[in-house]
């Protein structure tokens, strides 16, 4: 396979990911998977969370991946797309994990972005778990962050609706950051 080719696939991999995050964090995590997704929205003692299940998923697709595409393992039927597709699933893992893990919820480093897209992702972010339980919410992908502006309007409106029970401005969610509707 051609190195462009399968650099191509690896970057669609990626970016495909993040919509299969969104989905699944959507109608998984705040549906039927609410069970493992629960502590990360509420408060909880020691540092892993069963919430941490769901990156052995991921793992577990993409390891399936370069199975798929391994001559070794598969012989002749082996898919080459099937390791540049794992490759990207492993990646989309490492930045999910540096980005959510570690900028969002400071879980591997301390730092708080004053400005840029980085700052934006944090904003979305809080603002995810500005509601409190598994209804309603905004902002379910994890790399790709939607203006907070319009996510704030759109939690007020879950809000009024009743779509969506929102903490009080000012109050500390799970997590160990404040969560407010008001500008920052």
């Amino acid at each position: 396979m051609p190195p462009l080719v399968a650099a191509l696939i690896v970057v669609a991999s990626v970016i495909a990911m993040e919509c299969v995050a969104w989905v699944s964090h959507k109608y998984v995590m705040h549906g039927f998977g609410w069970g493992w997704h629960r502590d990360h929205h509420e408060p909880h003692d020691g540092f892993f969370e069963k919430n941490d299940l769901y990156a052995l998923v991921g793992a577990a697709i993409s390891i399936t991946f370069f199975a798929i595409g391994s001559p070794l393992i598969m012989g002749n039927s082996a898919w080459a797309p099937g390791t540049w597709i794992g490759l990207g699933v492993l990646f989309y893992g490492v930045i999910y994990t540096l980005v959510h893990d570690g900028l969002v919820h400071q879980r591997w480093f301390r730092w708080v972005p004053r400005r840029g897209y980085a700052r934006r992702l944090v904003q979305a972010h809080k603002l995810h778990h500005a509601t409190i339980g598994k209804h309603g919410g905004v902002s379910f992908g994890f790399v790709f962050a939607r203006d907070p502006a319009r996510l704030k309007a759109e939690l007020k409106a879950q809000r009024k609706a009743g779509l969506a029970e929102v903490r009080t401005p000012g109050s500390d969610d799970a997590r160990g950051y404040v969560t407010s509707l008001s500008e920052d």
